[in-house]
């Protein structure tokens, strides 16, 4: 090593890690599909409620894409740990960055909860629980009672996940269109214009 270089600035310091300014591109193609899929269980899940006539056929939709919620709510929470978080906008105070934590804890808990409470439903009431051919094993003892306590559950969470994510969409929308602060480009798949001293 030559004395220049044992000289430069930082030569023997570790470089600190870049804090990126929107979520990697497997993130945000995740977070859009998955927004699919809940927004397609969510109407499914009405349509079983009001509709006996087509019950078995929505119920072979909506055993799937439980399913698919579960799996890809796994995968997101360890690439969620796997990778920095860009920084909210400067127009979030403390709070509401402590409420953004809130919900986004509180909605992979309900994406990874309820597609639970729906198989272990199913398991309780002794129907075989079979997705795309394969023959799940059950995880709940058959009994009718466990049954009933697991369907009110099952519907209690779906209400309070389409709660969370319709104030989620309200939140997005007041900072696109109201606060114009750059926080809907974290996650978007297309880039977009942020306004100068929008993050921090």
């Amino acid at each position: 090593m030559t004395d220049a270089a044992a000289g430069a600035p930082g030569a023997l310091e570790s470089p600190v890690p870049e804090v990126p300014e929107r979520f990697t591109l497997f993130s945000r193609w995740m977070h859009w599909v998955m927004a699919v899929l809940i927004v397609a269980m969510l109407f499914i899940g009405a349509a079983m409620v009001a509709s006996l006539a087509d019950y078995r056929l929505l119920v072979s939709v909506h055993k799937p894409l439980g399913m698919a919620v579960l799996l890809l709510a796994v995968v997101r929470l360890v690439n969620r740990f796997l990778h920095r978080v860009p920084p909210h906008p400067r127009s979030m105070g403390t709070g509401e960055r402590r409420a953004a934590l809130a919900s986004e804890c509180l909605m992979y808990g309900l994406m990874v909860s309820q597609p639970l409470v729906g198989w272990a439903m199913v398991s309780a009431s002794d129907t075989p629980f079979v997705v795309g051919g394969v023959h799940l094993p059950p995880i709940a003892p058959a009994d009718p009672s466990l049954y009933s306590a697991l369907h009110q559950a099952h519907l209690v969470l779906g209400y309070a996940l389409f709660i969370l994510f319709t104030l989620h969409m309200l939140a997005v929308l007041v900072h696109v269109l109201v606060l114009r602060d750059g926080l809907f480009g974290r996650m978007a798949l297309w880039r977009t214009s942020r306004r100068a001293g929008g993050s921090g």
